[in-house]
């Protein structure tokens, strides 16, 4: 009784990790950038000369808020703004992220990991997101 599950190796981590940080230098961004295992748990992570220090932990609150909900951090503002119960209390939810920047790592349809993103505006950091599972031929959930 149990299941099989696949998670990101780490190959696969540092290439999203390099592709975002060569997106962000492009952008001229400092950026943080944390790619996490299908757990939620940090797997790789850079933080750039001269990003903030919230990226640290909001890079880091993205993938984890994808990996403990199956989708992009951007659908949620959609998802609860019209639901008074929802918008004003799973928002105080400690690490959830209802905001552009965190998306996951699928590879056959299957979970493995997520990338979240901090250093820009939210629309920024879902470029470079969606650049670095580009990079490794991630499909865009």
């Amino acid at each position: 009784m149990s299941i099989v599950k696949r998670s990101i190796d780490a190959e696969t981590a540092r290439r999203l990790l390099d592709a975002a940080i060569e997106k962000s230098r492009e952008m001229g961004k400092a950026m943080s950038i944390a790619v996490t295992n299908e757990a939620g748990q940090l797997k790789a992570f850079h933080t750039m000369d001269g990003a903030g220090h919230l990226t640290i932990q909001i890079a880091q609150d993205k993938a984890w808020t994808v990996t403990a909900l199956g989708v992009p951090t951007h659908v949620w503002w959609d998802y609860i703004k019209n639901d008074p119960p929802l918008l004003h209390g799973i928002t105080h939810t400690p690490r959830f992220i209802i905001f552009g920047g965190g998306y996951p790592v699928m590879e056959e349809g299957q979970l493995t990991g997520a990338i979240g993103i901090s250093g820009g505006h939210y629309s920024e950091d879902m470029e470079v997101a969606r650049h670095a599972l580009e990079a490794i031929g991630a499909p865009l959930a």
